[in-house]
C-alpha cells in the first residue's frame, strides 16, 4: 500500500511540473496601450507613460501607477500628487471628481536613447555630452512636452540645445 500511495504522489508531482510552459519571448513595452488609472465617474484618467530607456525614469512613472489616490481628494477643487526621487520628480494634479489632469516629470542626468546621442554628435562632431535634463508634460491623455535640454562641450566652448528624443533639434543657445 506504501509503495502504491509513493508512485501515486510522484506522478502526481512530475506531471504537473510538466504541465507549466516557458515563455521565453519578451513583451515589447512599445505595443502598450495608455494606462488607465481609475475610472471618476463617467472620465477616465489616462496616465501615458514614456517609453524612456533610462530605469529610474520607469521606476518612477510605475510608483505613480501604482499610486491609490483613494478618498485624499475629496473636499478639494484640485489634488496634487509629487512623487520625487534622486534626480527626478513627477507632479500630478486631479480634479475635484479625482480626474487626472496633468502631468509633469522632470528628471536629471538621465540614460540618453541611443537615437539621439547619434544624431547629436553627427550633428556635433568632436562635441561632448556634459549635462542633460528630460522634461515630459501631458494634459488629460494629450503629451504636450518631451524634450531634452542638453549641454555640450569641445574646449572652453560650451553650447545648449533642446532636442526631441529622435534627435531633432527645436533649439541652439
Amino acid at each position: 500500500m506504501k509503495a502504491y500511495i509513493i508512485i501515486l504522489l510522484f506522478l502526481g508531482v512530475t506531471t504537473t511540473s510538466y504541465s507549466q510552459v516557458k515563455n521565453t519571448g519578451n513583451i515589447s513595452m512599445e505595443n502598450l496601450p495608455a494606462v488607465v488609472i481609475k475610472s471618476a465617474g463617467e472620465d477616465f484618467s489616462i496616465y501615458l507613460p514614456d517609453r524612456n530607456p533610462d530605469p529610474k525614469v520607469r521606476a518612477l512613472e510605475d510608483n505613480f501607477i501604482a499610486y491609490d489616490l483613494g478618498k485624499n481628494y475629496e473636499g478639494y477643487e484640485t489634488y496634487l500628487v509629487y512623487i520625487e526621487i534622486k534626480g527626478g520628480s513627477l507632479s500630478a494634479t486631479y480634479n475635484e471628481n479625482g480626474k487626472l489632469i496633468r502631468v509633469i516629470e522632470n528628471y536629471k542626468n538621465v540614460v540618453l536613447p541611443s537615437k539621439l546621442i547619434y544624431e547629436i554628435y553627427r550633428k556635433f562632431p568632436g562635441w561632448k555630452i556634459v549635462n542633460d535634463k528630460y522634461l515630459y508634460s501631458q494634459e488629460e491623455g494629450d503629451i504636450l512636452k518631451k524634450q531634452y535640454n542638453i549641454k555640450i562641450k569641445k574646449g572652453n566652448e560650451s553650447r545648449k540645445l533642446k532636442v526631441h528624443p529622435d534627435g531633432e533639434l527645436i533649439a541652439e543657445n
